[in-house]
């Protein structure tokens, strides 16, 4: 931002200006992978690999800088993790390679990945991330230089992912089948092209050791954290994927009866804005049942910097979603949070409890913005009250975290469950007095019926103070005595 940028934001939105600012002030980054000390995990000192982290910068308009932060090499597998799912992606998205051409080259990507010098120069002029296809022989190189066990784990996705990708493709072109029809379908095509991002992330985890071998296993929540950020973005890109004739919206929500389109197209038409709102609010809904898994695997990350990879970009899908939610503009044009909102979340998401706070704090913007009107009212609003609940089960809002390590958490006393939980105390006490008593009971029969007596402890001896006092008297007044006599015939003539 220029200064004039900075100037207008000052006089417009000065709350927003003071977030930039501190985080511009305030925000660290965690590491520069152009460092040297950087250098033998972030192989910033080979021509290919500094090639590669550019391509990250090119393609990726939000994961580059998260990546870039996760600690020691994992940052440089997940960089190429998503470049071969980048370059898999650009063929499966290019309409202008003939099916017969794009199937063998989707269905053998992840051969032609380890394929010493293979690249592709025959993607069309306009699509955007050719140029990765064009140099994909860096790609390669240092994708053959990882760690066997990385490898083995973004193949083996890759593998899974070209095959769904290419069954969808393959449809589209044979049997004109334009539309997602089913919901079904359209949570499998999501799983193909995100939820296996999520399934090979927590095995990258769990192999690098920065977090519990079992992650990678967690196949159902790894899944939904890769649904939740591609549905998301579905949903905010209508226009721009109308617009290059590409419609992800699967046609059993947006084809009801009730709703009255014929094409996806004529949700921006004009008069079918109230109906459009209610399309979008159940592919919103469609999302949001994903929300609570999501929050369910932030709270297994214990490493600060995956943790973080994780939980910024789905606090910005949340943000995004509540964004998108009744705004009418979205069926317009492409809309996005503002930069003062995302560095915001940015500073905030670095725990499970403020990730937490973030999702209630929009799902009750998201729940505040339905109308009854709207014919999911209703699971709009189940929806949002199960991330209220699931906030409120893991982490309380009555409970008050301390603001400095090692004081204990307080209480909010106008809370009802402060009270209960006080009772709940009381009687914890009480039981734990019983069960003090019932062993001094038990006690007592083990010893015929009453508890042996105590040995007495030796008291201070009084008999002996008192008999040295009396001897010290004696003593004195004898003294005094011979005194007064000494001093009595002094004085006589």
């Amino acid at each position: 931002m220029g200064a004039a940028a900075w100037l207008t934001l000052l006089l417009t939105h000065p709350i927003e200006f003071r977030t930039l600012l501190q985080f511009w002030l305030f925000h660290e980054q965690k590491r520069d992978i152009t460092s040297m000390k950087e250098h033998a995990t972030s192989g910033w000192d080979r021509q290919s690999m500094r090639r590669c982290w550019e391509f990250l910068d090119m393609t990726s308009r939000s994961f580059a800088a998260v990546i870039k932060e996760v600690e020691g090499d994992l940052a440089r597998t997940i960089c190429m993790f998503y470049l071969v799912l980048r370059g898999l992606d650009t063929i499966e998205d290019d309409m202008t390679i003939p099916d017969d051409v794009k199937q063998p080259i989707l269905r053998s990507f992840h051969k032609l990945t380890v394929t010493p010098g293979w690249k592709y120069n025959d993607c069309g002029p306009k699509e955007k991330d050719r140029q990765l296809l064009v140099e994909y022989d860096k790609v390669i190189e240092e994708v053959n230089l990882l760690d066997p066990e990385y490898r083995s784990i973004i193949l083996d996705i890759t593998e899974k992912m070209e095959n769904g990708m290419a069954d969808f493709a393959h449809r589209a072109a044979t049997a004109g089948a334009t539309y997602i029809d089913k919901i079904e379908d359209y949570d499998l095509y999501c799983h193909y092209v995100a939820g296996l991002v999520g399934e090979g992330l927590s095995r990258l985890f769990s192999a690098s050791k920065k977090e519990v071998s079992w992650l990678g296993t967690q196949l159902e929540i790894s899944n939904s954290m890769g649904l939740l950020l591609q549905k998301t973005n579905i949903i905010r890109d209508y226009r721009e994927d109308c617009d290059d004739k590409r419609y992800f919206w699967p046609k059993e929500i947006w084809g009801r009866k009730e709703y009255g389109f014929q094409e996806m197209k004529d949700m921006y038409a004009p008069g079918a804005e109230q109906r459009a709102q209610w399309v979008q609010s159940e592919m919103i809904l469609d999302a949001l049942r994903h929300s609570t898994d999501a929050l369910d695997y932030l709270r297994l990350l214990k490493n600060q910097s995956v943790f973080a990879f994780c939980a910024i970009p789905v606090t910005m899908a949340i943000a995004t979603l509540d964004l998108c939610f009744m705004n009418p503009a979205m069926f317009q044009r492409n809309i996005k949070i503002r930069k003062a909102e995302a560095a915001s979340l940015i500073m905030r998401s670095t725990n499970p409890r403020d990730v937490a706070d973030i999702f209630r704090q929009h799902c009750r913007s998201i729940h505040a913005k339905a109308v009854p009107e709207d014919p999911n009212f209703l699971r709009i609003s189940v929806a949002c009250g199960k991330v209220e609940q699931w906030c409120e089960q893991n982490f309380p809002s009555f409970v008050r975290m301390p603001s400095t390590a090692g004081n204990p958490p307080t209480f909010d006393a106008e809370d009802a469950r402060t009270s209960i939980l006080k009772k709940s105390q009381e009687i914890d006490q009480t039981i734990t007095h019983r069960k003090r008593m019932a062993q001094l009971q038990e006690k007592q029969v083990a010893h015929g019926g009453q508890v042996k007596p105590a040995p007495e402890q030796p008291g201070i001896p009084w008999e002996l103070f008192a008999l040295f006092g009396a001897i010290f008297a004696i003593l004195l007044l004898c003294i005094l005595g011979v005194v007064w006599i000494v001093v009595k015939f002094s004085d006589s003539p």
